[in-house]
């Protein structure tokens, strides 16, 4: 388990060991995991760090497109003011820029210094305020995964550096790996000082897929800072080889699609897993917190897979959960125990896409593993051979019943706030989307009828 990333005790002490700043970008992370904020020159970062960052507090409930959700208690109130006020993590340098840049994150607040309850990170730390108070510490990890693309063609090609184009699956290819050697290279050598512990990078079965890995860590919130930084970083990496990196959850039907995988334990206070399988009870105590995000998993789809793009990836022989079910090494089923043992006895939550808000999916994991464990719930039988043809129920696969159902099973883990306005700014989306007329819809009505 690694230890939490060391920071810097000042913005401006940061500053001073990198000079070469010549611009940055303050921002907050929008429950989509999009960036809001503003661009600054070093001169103003004093101010930040003493006074935050003016920002509209409705920033963080933009739609995908940036648009404003009307139905929120912000707007409401007047769209008024808010704070983002500097998170302590060391600043994202983005040499990818023309010019020396960095990315300085930020956590939503209102002015009289109340957390934001519309801002991820206050969401993940209340969950874990919970565990807190109850002397236990989740350990986390996530697995992402990603395609490579060539963004100039109206179908985006899977590419490695230079333009050779990838139609072959290739999971556990090392050729494939060595093909983006360049970009790989360039991504470890930046987490360094992005103080990203990243574990193995992996050819995953799309062409021109990878996943990256991270170490495990007792810091949840800095586990979802590393994911949502490790994707900035990602897609910059990429532009500077002239390539495009897409989180998007299914970007091509023929192709595998992207998730992103949490592995989660839990200690006690002494500091010995919860899960591990030399104790008493801890097979037992494994079982309800699976038993908990199972029973949860209708009320947290939308968080999972927020996006209408989100439910393509969820179908069978994907290896993508399409079937509420649990099992022992059994990389079909919704939540996944590898075969370790002892001290490092896990779960494995598969159900979220990479398209997804890293800290909302943190939330809702720890926090509906805890509920199963604070009820002692007790899981379904464990399922055996091909998950996908289980009758246990289906994993939420349709984006508008996942909007009805958002919120079942998780008061006192969501703020009903939240609950109100993520669902009002999915179905913003979904209705834009479906206001829009496509060629294919043009091809097929036309003529014909």
């Amino acid at each position: 388990m690694t230890q939490p990333p060391t920071s810097p005790r000042t913005l401006q002490d940061w500053l001073s060991v990198h000079p070469q700043v010549a611009s940055l970008r303050a921002a907050v992370y929008d429950l989509n995991g999009c960036l809001r904020g503003k661009r600054l020159l070093p001169a103003a970062l004093s101010g930040v760090e003493r006074s935050g960052l003016g920002l509209p507090l409705s920033a963080s409930v933009q739609d995908i497109w940036g648009r404003d959700v009307w139905d929120n208690p912000m707007m409401r109130a007047g769209d008024p003011d808010g704070q983002g006020r500097w998170t302590g993590r060391a600043p994202l340098l983005m040499d990818w820029l023309a010019a020396p840049s960095a990315l300085v994150p930020l956590q939503m607040y209102d002015v009289g210094g109340a957390p934001s309850f519309a801002d991820g990170r206050t969401v993940l730390s209340r969950v874990l305020a919970d565990y807190n108070a109850r002397s236990l510490t989740p350990v986390v990890a996530t697995e992402l995964e990603f395609y490579l693309l060539d963004a100039s063609h109206p179908q985006p090609r899977r590419v490695a550096p230079g333009g050779r184009v990838l139609t072959a699956e290739g999971v556990l290819s090392i050729d494939d790996l060595d093909r983006c050697e360049a970009v790989l290279a360039d991504l470890y050598r930046a987490a360094g000082p992005a103080a990203l512990s990243l574990g193995a990078a992996i050819s995953e079965g799309g062409a021109g897929q990878f996943e990256v890995n991270f170490a495990h860590t007792g810091d949840a919130l800095a586990m979802a800072d590393d994911t949502m930084m490790l994707k900035h970083l990602v897609k910059g990496i990429a532009r500077r080889h002239g390539m495009t990196a897409s989180f998007m959850a299914k970007p091509f039907l023929d192709m595998a699609g992207s998730g992103m995988h949490v592995h989660l334990s839990i200690l006690d206070g002494a500091g010995s897993n919860l899960f591990d399988d030399r104790r008493a009870d801890g097979a037992a105590r494994l079982g309800h917190a699976v038993a908990g995000l199972l029973a949860a998993a209708p009320g947290t789809g939308l968080i999972l897979a927020p996006h209408l793009n989100s439910y393509r990836r969820l179908e069978e022989g994907s290896h993508a959960p399409t079937t509420l079910t649990w099992a022992e090494d059994n990389r079909l089923a919704a939540v996944r125990i590898p075969a370790a043992r002892g001290a490092a006895r896990r779960l494995e939550h598969r159900m979220a896409g990479a398209d997804a808000n890293p800290y909302l999916v943190l939330a809702v994991v720890l926090g509906t593993a805890l509920k199963g464990l604070e009820a002692r719930q007790d899981p379904p039988p464990a399922t055996t051979g091909n998950a996908y043809e289980s009758d246990a129920p289906a994993v939420p696969r349709r984006w508008g019943a996942a909007i009805d159902r958002f919120g079942d099973g998780l008061d006192g883990i969501l703020d009903p706030d939240l609950i109100r306005v993520f669902r009002a700014q999915k179905m913003q989306e979904r209705d834009r989307f479906a206001a829009e007329i496509t060629d294919y819809e043009y091809a097929t009505y036309l003529e014909c009828v």
